[in-house]
């Protein structure tokens, strides 16, 4: 994209963007949404920080700690929360105008990316694939070295004492309790 990404997330309210003067097709990422409360220097990313922050900040603070009044800090915390999901829910917005805009002007470009992703899925998978090949490649071994454990008592003297020796000596000896 030719635009800057410097400022890319300032607080636009949902709906269509509105081209500045100047450049045509695209939105202006510098200029505030008309009506919203944000200063022309605040962007939406500071915003879900400045939020974020102050949602941490509530859950640890030594007034919250100290408080006795639980409904108090339950509601402050809820007010903190609240205000972060709707600051995400505007930056989700405002990337998802984004993807709108390039899947209309450049169409090209999302089928690009979405053939890239399928790729690095395959190959994902084919590790996986790959990876279980191998688990079950040691557990047919496993297996058949048991298989063949098995087989051998016939070369053994008969007698089914002789055979019992033979067969507990395999056994691993159990652990004593400590």
């Amino acid at each position: 994209m030719a635009a800057p990404l410097g400022g890319m997330f300032s607080g636009q309210a949902p709906g269509p963007p509105q081209p500045p003067s100047g450049l045509p097709g695209q939105a202006s990422l510098l200029q505030a949404a008309p009506g919203a409360p944000r200063s022309s220097n605040t962007t939406l990313v500071d915003e879900l920080e400045s939020s974020f922050e102050a949602c941490f900040a509530s859950l640890v603070s030594q007034d919250y700690v100290n408080g006795t009044d639980q409904e108090e800090i339950r509601t402050g915390v809820d007010q903190c929360i609240q205000k972060f999901l709707d600051i995400a829910r505007q930056t989700e917005c405002f990337f998802l105008q984004k993807r709108l805009q390039l899947s209309v002007q450049k169409p090209d470009q999302v089928i690009k990316e979405d053939v890239s992703e399928l790729r690095n899925e395959l190959q994902r998978k084919d590790a996986l694939v790959q990876k279980h090949l191998t688990k079950l490649r040691h557990w047919q071994q496993v297996l058949d070295d048991i298989n063949a454990q098995h087989k051998k008592p016939t070369d053994l003297p008969q007698g089914s004492l002789a055979y019992l020796e033979q067969a507990s000596a395999t056994i691993p000896a159990p652990l004593k309790p400590t």
